[in-house]
């Protein structure tokens, strides 16, 4: 695991060396052992080095055999002894024992369909002298992260957005239109990022450079089939299947010169994917968690049942509000984007603990619920669609009590807020989106605290139209797979693995894995019938049989409850911590002119007089919050 960053200069121009290094300064954090500057005339490649496999001579930017392509890469190639095997049956002579010098011998083979070969987790960028161009990928679900822009002519790419923002010429301004987007859908839609002219590849993407053109195609996608309901035989073996290929991506993933761990959070997919790794390793497993002090969102005694059920060395780190408080505009700095909740903060804890204790490896279990079935906006979209068959029941809407037991707030509204909030109208139905618009609708009432300027800017603009145009065909896929790939390819590489996945860890030095994201799994799960994710309303149907003996009975019969963490009342514990005092201020919002500095007022007056906020609150306070830290942490970063 490491950062990349480079330059490529279309107009025959020199690239100078100490701008590439001032690049990698701001990427340190990605890779504290070691630097690399690699200059061609013309072409920079650079990286910061995090150190797993092949400790000695796994050092970038790297080139094979005539210096004719140099690679700067960032991720770990999970598959790669079985790779270098077939390549060395084929003549190739290897000098290093690393994954990164087998990328390099592929695409000497196959150009850039080398990446259809490739299990694991990638961003890269390979400069082919004798094409004269760059050839860039990014892993198929967007582990890794890859920016991008284009300034006067030259091509300016790394890990992370502060890397580009140290280049001359750069734009430092807000999106409105991808602010406009994560107050909707929580992420921006890719290529677009927060910061104007700055892109990102796509998960599942590939691009060259060549000649001043940037050509950037999908190389792929998850596929969903109407299979035929499965039969009371064919389950059991599904169940196998899976199993198997959970085991061997655990089996692979384990692939380290250095020491692995897991985090265990006291979910199911957590607990499986640590038993997994318990049948490969050596050792005794050491197991991370975080604890809340606020009860409301504490795991910690499903995560000490797993450890001891699974006999690992187990340690957590508590996390208070005052914590996330106090370590807020630092998650802000990592994630490069306003966020709507403070749930990266705890995790960026998590990373810290586990990086004292001497680790720089982690599995964990992200991706199961989007591959497999597991939220309940999958559940609530079943219920809708239940109720939206008789309309005028009175029943059926009362279902949806029983989603949130963990939200007291859904639990005390009257009849009359259920129908309103979980409306089913009849064109709605047949609305590819429909799964997530009662999500969206309240994420999108948040921009009533926009300023007036700005909803000016963006009274012609539809985020939905855009998302509409990003979507493949879709009309023949099951509604139950709709929603999850509009979970898979947005909310998955856009936030989960971003913003509490790569950034939180890496922050740390710390590189995460992810069992789940195998592309074989996603690819087998996207296959099975819906009724093996969620029967009836029974998620994760399918891992649950396969698990069965393998985790606490607790944690497998346990009711579902998401990861939160306690959001606008971390600011505001005891007294006001004084950058919040600052940054929401109403000289500072009227000064940025981003929100409407009258709302924003009251909504802090309500929160410090401590009375009863909204999920609308929450929200409100930690996106406006978020985005004020943005503007101070960029606009002026140099």
């Amino acid at each position: 695991m490491c950062g990349i960053a480079g330059i490529v200069k279309s107009r025959g121009a020199s690239v100078d060396p100490a701008l590439l290094r001032n690049m990698l300064a701001t990427l340190a954090h990605r890779g504290p052992d070691g630097t690399g500057v690699h200059v061609e005339t013309n072409v920079g490649l650079g990286h910061v080095r995090l150190s797993i496999i092949d400790l000695a001579g796994g050092h970038q930017p790297m080139s094979v055999d005539d210096d004719s392509l140099w690679i700067t890469f960032n991720g770990e190639i999970f598959n790669y002894i079985e790779l270098r095997e077939e390549l060395e049956k084929r003549g190739h002579r290897f000098k290093t024992r690393s994954d990164t010098e087998v990328i390099l011998r592929l695409y000497r083979e196959k150009g850039v369909e080398c990446v259809h070969d490739l299990n694991g987790q990638w961003a890269f960028a390979i400069w082919d002298k004798r094409e004269r161009k760059v050839f860039f990928s990014r892993d198929r679900l967007g582990v890794r992260p890859l920016f991008y822009t284009l300034t006067n002519g030259d091509l300016v790419f790394a890990s992370e957005i502060k890397a580009i923002l140290t280049c001359p010429g750069t734009k430092r301004e807000l999106n409105l239109q991808a602010l406009d987007q994560i107050f909707t859908f929580w992420v921006t839609l890719p290529p677009r990022t927060a910061f104007e002219d700055i892109r990102q590849l796509p998960p599942g993407h590939s691009m060259t450079y060549q000649d001043g053109r940037l050509q950037t195609w999908q190389y792929w996608s998850p596929h969903y089939s109407g299979q035929d309901e499965p039969q009371p035989d064919t389950v059991e073996s599904q169940a196998e299947e899976l199993l198997a290929l959970l085991n061997d991506a655990v089996r692979i993933r384990l692939r380290a010169d250095v020491p692995v761990g897991a985090y265990l959070s006291g979910g199911i997919d957590s607990t499986v994917t640590t038993a997994l790794v318990l049948r490969h390793a050596q050792n005794r497993l050491r197991t991370f968690s975080v604890a809340f002090e606020d009860s409301e969102f504490d795991e910690s005694c499903y995560q000490r049942e797993a450890s001891r059920y699974l006999n690992t060395q187990h340690e957590e780190v508590r996390c208070s509000t005052q914590d996330i408080g106090r370590i807020f505009p630092d998650v802000v700095w990592h994630v490069e984007q306003p966020i709507l909740r403070t749930a990266p903060a705890p995790l960026f804890l998590l990373s810290g603990l586990v990086r004292k204790a001497g680790f720089k490896v982690v599995l964990t279990g992200e991706g199961s619920d989007e591959l497999l079935g597991g939220y309940d906006i999958f559940k609530e979209d079943k219920i809708r669609r239940f109720w939206g068959r008789q309309p005028d029941s009175r029943l059926r809407p009362q279902l949806l009590r029983r989603l949130y037991p963990y939200l007291p707030g859904v639990q005390k509204q009257p009849e009359a807020y259920l129908r309103h909030f979980f409306r089913v109208r009849p064109q709605d139905m047949d609305n590819p989106f429909f799964s997530h618009l009662t999500r969206w609708d309240l994420t999108a009432k948040l921009k009533s605290f926009f300023s007036p300027a700005v909803k000016a800017s963006l009274s012609d603009y539809d985020g939905l139209s855009e998302l509409r145009e990003s979507m493949p065909s879709c009309a023949a896929w099951p509604s139950f797979c709709r929603a999850q790939y509009l979970e898979t390819m947005y909310l998955l590489p856009g936030y989960i693995l971003s913003s509490q996945g790569d950034r939180m860890a890496m922050a740390h030095s710390v590189e995460g894995r992810y069992p789940f994201l195998d592309y074989r799994v996603a690819e087998f799960a996207a296959n099975l019938h819906p009724s093996l994710k969620m029967h009836v309303l029974n998620e994760k149907y399918l891992l649950k049989k396969a698990a069965s003996g393998m985790v606490p009975p607790a944690i497998l019969q346990r009711k579902k409850q998401p990861y939160r963490a306690p959001d606008g009342k971390s600011f505001f514990a005891g007294r006001t911590l004084d950058y919040v005092e600052g940054t929401l201020s109403a000289e500072q919002i009227t000064k940025d002119n981003i929100f409407d500095p009258g709302p924003v007022q009251k909504l802090v007056t309500k929160f410090k007089s401590a009375n009863a906020v909204t999920t609308k609150d929450d929200m409100a306070l930690v996106g406006i919050l978020s985005t004020q830290l943005l503007l101070q942490k960029f606009q002026s970063y140099a």
